[in-house]
């Protein structure tokens, strides 16, 4: 495992391209790209403002900055540097900016969410959109890129209109059985289309593409409904995180639950294994020292290291009580996130917040936690293997597959605080994102998670 040099970084925007050949990164007001195998800088761009959000075009050619402050949207092309493109929304404001899948189109949110511009690239056409919601998730494509569907509120009723992306065209509208629609969400097949309610009321529905309810879900009422969504990558499952404590699966057939998830304080059962994060001391011992330590400085410390241990049961973790009498309350499924492969799905309870639970899909139980000594800010699935990367905003990035888990430094002056990680698109690399600087961790591609240490049979 390796580690490249720290580069200058704003604002967490740091993106692979989808081919894997370029890496795009921001400081201030100026967009960088760099070539993924020798980190070279290809391009440099200078925009009119401060980038507050960047997006690669499916194809990899195209490249938007978006400056939300100025209602600014600049496009880059990689093929032919000297084009360039600005959108100016002028008075209408600017809230979320974001490519067609065909790469050709960019659709522009504008303040209030009155309306949805679609600005043609290549014909330099525009058309509008009325009445999309100001939701979480308003928008999804199909994977195959033929279909968006787009949340709207008109008449204080919640609607989908399903577009076709090719020419614009509306193919179905419909409203929804829904009180205040959260989010929606295509299945990867695009064959079904998941709509999910506010959080103070517990419904989930599923459409098919022509607009017909298929079905509709409720696990309880009368408290704190849905708080996150997941497909599987086959379309087979969906997983639907709740502000109870538990992840219900449903199932692609009859779309009723054929199980449940919950996250107990206390692990007790002997055939799950828990991996509890454990400070190494330091080779050079302190107390032989003739002067004192310095104090350390607040927040994670660069210099002490860590290991995984694996913990006896029962196991009692770390819980954070709930403040009642304010919003967004730390309880619930927040994350979820299947493995490619479909055969794991790791989740994060937020009123258990420095661990995180991976489940075993094939047997619908439980088969590894990690307890973390600080809160987990992030984590995400490598996308060629089941090998999981988390960081919890100290300078340590951590790694699990089935073959075990590995803590790892991250080697530097100073202190890089890990906020964010991406992976690239081969698994080889991972971005790991702090507030002002960025740095890629190599794997080797054949490397295999905890075969020096962390593997449960090595340890008695």
């Amino acid at each position: 495992m390796n580690f490249s040099e720290v580069f200058k970084l704003s604002n967490l925007l740091c993106k692979f391209s989808p081919d894997g050949k370029y890496l795009a990164s921001c400081v201030q007001y100026r967009l960088v790209v760099r070539d993924v195998n020798t980190l070279q800088i290809l391009q440099l761009y200078t925009c009119l403002d401060q980038i507050q959000h960047i997006e690669w075009s499916a194809d990899s050619l195209f490249i938007l900055c978006a400056m939300y402050k100025r209602g600014l949207v600049q496009v880059w092309s990689l093929e032919q540097p000297e084009w360039h493109c600005r959108i100016d929304e002028g008075s209408a404001g600017l809230v979320a900016s974001c490519w067609s899948p065909d790469g050709r189109h960019i659709l522009n949110t504008t303040e209030f969410h009155l309306r949805i511009t679609v600005w043609s690239l290549c014909t330099k056409s525009v058309s509008y959109i009325k009445y999309p919601k100001a939701c979480q998730q308003g928008i999804t494509f199909t994977r195959d890129g033929r279909y968006m569907a787009l949340a709207e509120r008109r008449d204080c009723k919640d609607h989908v209109s399903v577009f076709v992306c090719s020419d614009w065209q509306l193919l179905r509208h419909f409203d929804t059985e829904t009180q205040d629609l959260a989010g929606i969400e295509w299945a990867p097949n695009g064959c079904v289309l998941a709509v999910w309610d506010t959080c103070l009321e517990y419904k989930v529905l599923l459409y098919s593409l022509d607009g017909r309810l298929l079905s509709a879900y409720c696990a309880y009422e009368w408290s704190l409904g849905v708080k996150s969504v997941a497909w599987s990558p086959s379309s087979q499952f969906l997983a639907v995180g709740s502000y109870d404590g538990k992840v219900r699966i449903l199932n692609h057939v009859t779309w009723k639950m054929i199980t449940e998830f919950g996250h107990p304080a206390t692990v007790n059962n002997p055939k799950i294994v828990v991996y509890k994060e454990a400070e190494k001391n330091p080779r050079l011992a302190l107390g032989r020292l003739a002067f004192p330590p310095p104090r350390a400085a607040p927040g994670p410390s660069s210099t002490t290291e860590s290991k995984y241990e694996i913990a006896s049961v029962p196991v009692s973790l770390q819980t954070l009580k709930p403040v009642a009498d304010r919003a967004n309350p730390k309880i619930g499924v927040g994350a979820l996130a299947f493995s490619p492969d479909n055969y794991f799905l790791a989740t994060k309870n937020d009123s258990i917040p420095n661990a995180v639970w991976i489940w075993d899909i094939q047997k619908l139980k439980l088969f590894v936690v990690l307890e973390q000594l600080s809160p987990v800010r992030a984590f995400q699935w490598d996308p060629q293997q089941p090998r999981l990367a988390i960081c919890t905003g100290g300078s340590r990035v951590y790694l699990w597959s089935p073959a075990g888990c590995v803590s790892v430094q991250v080697p530097g002056e100073g202190d890089f605080q890990v906020l964010s990680l991406c992976w690239h698109l081969n698994g080889d690399s991972v971005a790991l994102l702090s507030k002002d600087h960025f740095c890629l961790c190599f794997l080797e591609t054949e490397e295999r998670v905890g075969t020096t240490f962390g593997r449960p049979g090595d340890h008695t």
